[in-house]
């Protein structure tokens, strides 16, 4: 299964990049961390947070690979524990399908993206940062990996 993280967002600092690859590469084949990073709509004087959403959305849908289960973070969503987040895991590896996890942009997603999920996943009720939350995800997904693989990177 590979999980197709696609994010809306690029150039991001070097303490980022080096974040996000250090869980994504902890993690085996079988359950890869694929990131895709999508530009942000042009912001300006004359654009509306609903058509930067619409034009994010499309750029979105786009990149979704065919028969993905989808996964989108959005604020509104659950929020799992450890245990939690890595029973859904145990059930994307077990479906056999990939996985697309979506982050919207500074805006959030279009409610026609939300529409569309099997799941909505939210890390918090606090606002984080974009940049931070692509190094936390990464770190979650590989944590959640551990449980089910008994690994002792995860102590409860």
């Amino acid at each position: 299964m590979q999980i197709h993280f696609i994010v809306v967002g690029h150039k991001m600092p070097k303490w980022v990049q080096e974040g996000y690859a250090e869980y994504a590469k902890r993690l085996p084949k079988s359950c890869s961390l694929n990131l895709i990073e999508l530009p942000m709509a042009q912001r300006g004087k004359t654009s509306s947070v609903e058509q930067n959403k619409t034009e994010e959305a499309k750029r979105i849908q786009a990149a979704i690979p065919k028969a993905c289960r989808l996964i989108v973070l959005d604020e509104h969503g659950q929020q799992p524990t450890t245990t939690g987040l890595s029973k859904h895991l145990e059930d994307w590896l077990a479906g056999g399908q990939d996985v697309a996890l979506v982050v919207g942009g500074p805006d959030g997603l279009d409610q026609s993206i939300i529409d569309q999920a099997d799941w909505c996943w939210s890390l918090s009720k606090l606002t984080l940062p974009h940049p931070l939350v692509r190094v936390l995800i990464a770190e979650q997904i590989y944590r959640a990996w551990s449980v089910l693989q008994n690994h002792p990177y995860h102590r409860e």
